[in-house]
């Protein structure tokens, strides 16, 4: 009901919403029995969650902590200190964009120091202390495909840095697929997931991730956001600061929506009603207050007033600046007299002619227009003084006295410095001003019109070209998978296709998915499509759901003595992990075996060189 009385005006402000600092939360619950209570968490490359997978019929809600996974390194002063800050601390990020630093790339984390930033940030908001080692048993999600690299980083650091016990890797769309499945139920399906940098669609079969045939498309909510940008911004370009890339996230989730045939979408658009009835004007903050058009006659008499006060007081100043060097000068002047008047003729003519004069009587002179100019400039400021002390303490509205104000000869060029602010003449009756009207609605200068761009940005995923990427789209790479495997295989996976990932949570993202199928499936063959009931939350629910059901399975979680025995890239597979697939370097020959074909080598070439001798 509200988007449909917002879309009877469709104008929409910017909330710009700045994030709460985290409390910090109460120790959690430390142990059920004799097992200590699992942290679960979600190290996305957007936003990062945590928190306890307690057991029990209530397991707890939802995940305790959320906070945008960046950080920021301040000066010294600046927000409270030079440390860094972390997620929800950073309150606004548009400020602070050109010094946000992420610890991944694309979506794998790559940063040792910023990922332990991270950690700590988790650790200390849910209560748990890290300066010793943190005794609880974690659950962390990983990239489709890790690289080797990326996990043994994360393991020394879990291990080394802070001592857990044992961690369990999974794939965050595998743990939201077993939050949305039945339990027990090994089934095979198709899973869909976009998030903010990547698009995975990944094969399950009987339960288990088909490595070898999951693909990934390089675009998500990242780059859907950063389009959004470039569109308004050429369609703008006298709000380009005011197009952030925070305010095109908000468009993206709350404005945008999946065309099911983008082509006939876009031929709607271009109806003059369509548009209007579906363009959203995105409203930016502005000013209404113009110069001089809402002023009141009291409050410009005061302003008046202020310009007047300010005016006398920088004259007060300059006399006061004339008034020393008159003084200095006359000094020297007087000091050359005394000199005449002493009988020191040869000091008095060599001074006469560093002042440039020809006489004594040029001296005289001088030194009464001198003396003179310093009496009355003395004079003029003891005035200025006066009047000064008569404003501040009678300060009504009235006109002031500008015969007090008169300049002499040497302040003309002062006030002709403020002409914008004087007119000639001050009328002694206020004439009646009206009010300035501007000669447009600023209001509506300061509205975006969101348009075909509601659909533009996130048809990316679908038609990568349209940001000149060389990539294939969702569909595409989806009949490709298909392709790879026989008809009942096929016929298998499209029963269960499943959509999970923040990018998913498009209206009209399931429709799409079920056109493409459409197009691409033979001729009343059947399909089923479903989305995660929370796309963006069901990766932790499911994490959770895993530690609480294999609390006591030791066969998936990789120990410190795994850790140590099989180093850092080692993996325990389970139902929503990755495929490990360990280094196996190429055997190199022993030393003596080296040593023994070089001798036989040289050997060689001796008995060709005797024989040639």
């Amino acid at each position: 009901m509200e988007a449909e009385e917002s879309l009877a005006t469709n104008v929409f402000p910017f909330r710009d919403a700045r994030a709460a600092p985290d409390p910090v939360l109460e120790a959690g619950p430390v142990a059920h029995g004799s097992l200590p209570v699992p942290l679960v968490l979600d190290n996305g490359s957007f936003q990062a969650r945590a928190g306890w997978a307690c057991p029990g019929p209530d397991p707890g809600p939802e995940p305790r902590l959320q906070f945008r996974a960046v950080c920021a390194r301040g000066r010294g002063g600046a927000r409270g200190g030079a440390g860094p800050q972390v997620g929800n601390a950073l309150g606004s990020l548009e400020p602070l964009r050109w010094m946000l630093r992420s610890p991944f790339d694309r979506n794998v984390p790559v940063n040792l120091e910023l990922q332990e930033l991270l950690l700590d940030y988790s650790f200390q908001h849910l209560g748990v202390s890290s300066q010793g080692c943190v005794d609880h048993p974690i659950v962390l999600t990983e990239a489709v495909c890790t690289p080797l690299y990326s996990r043994q980083m994360m393991s020394e650091l879990l291990f080394e840095c802070y001592g857990i016990p044992k961690v369990a890797y999974g794939i965050d769309s595998l743990f939201s697929f077993y939050h949305n499945n039945p339990k027990n139920m090994i089934s095979s399906g198709l899973i869909i997931s976009s998030g903010y940098q990547c698009t995975h669609i990944l094969p399950i079969l009987q339960g288990r991730l088909d490595a070898r045939n999951c693909k990934r498309i390089n675009l998500g909510g990242s780059q859907a956001a950063g389009y959004l940008q470039r569109l308004l911004q050429l369609k703008y370009p006298g709000h380009l600061a005011a197009i952030t890339l925070s305010r095109m996230e908000e468009i993206l989730h709350e404005h945008s929506y999946i065309a099911e045939d983008y082509v006939e979408e876009l031929q709607k658009w271009r109806c003059p009603d369509y548009y209007e009835d579906n363009v959203h004007k995105m409203q930016l903050p502005f000013s209404s207050k113009l110069l001089g058009s809402t002023l009141t006659s009291e409050e410009k008499q005061e302003r008046r007033q202020q310009q007047l006060r300010r005016l006398q007081e920088l004259n007060a100043r300059r006399r006061e600046e004339k008034l020393q060097l008159d003084q200095e000068r006359l000094d020297r002047l007087l000091y050359v007299q005394e000199l005449l008047e002493d009988g020191q003729m040869d000091q008095f003519h060599k001074a006469l002619i560093e002042l440039n004069m020809d006489s004594p009587e040029e001296l005289q002179s001088y030194i009464q227009k001198l003396s003179a100019a310093v009496e009355q400039a003395k004079q003029k400021i003891l005035q200025a003084e006066v009047s000064l002390e008569v404003d501040v303490v009678d300060s009504k509205p009235e006109t002031p006295d500008l015969e007090q104000l008169e300049p002499s000869l040497e302040d003309v060029e002062n006030i002709n410095d403020f002409e914008p602010l004087f007119s000639e003449e001050t009328p002694e009756v206020e004439k009646p001003v009206a009010t300035v009207q501007p000669v447009f609605n600023l209001a509506a200068y300061h509205q975006l019109f969101v348009g075909t761009e509601r659909i533009r940005a996130p048809e990316i995923i679908f038609q990568p070209s349209l940001i000149g990427e060389e990539q294939a789209g969702i569909a595409e790479t989806l009949q490709y998978i298909l392709d790879r495997y026989p008809k009942d295989v096929q016929e298998l996976l499209v029963q269960n296709v499943f959509l999970t990932g923040g990018n998913m949570m498009y209206p009209g993202m399931k429709v799409r998915i079920e056109k493409e199928l459409l197009e691409m499936r033979p001729f009343q063959s059947s399909f089923q499509v479903q989305l995660a009931s929370n796309p963006v939350l069901d990766a932790w629910y499911g994490a959770r759901d895993w530690a609480l059901d294999h609390l006591d399975n030791e066969d998936v979680w990789i120990t410190r003595k795994d850790y140590e025995e099989k180093g850092g890239g080692y993996l325990r597979e389970h139902c929503a992990s990755n495929v490990y697939v360990p280094i196996r370097l190429p055997k190199q020959a022993s030393r003596s075996a080296e040593t023994q074909a070089s001798g036989k080598g040289l050997g060689a070439s001796g008995g060709g060189a005797s024989e040639q001798a």
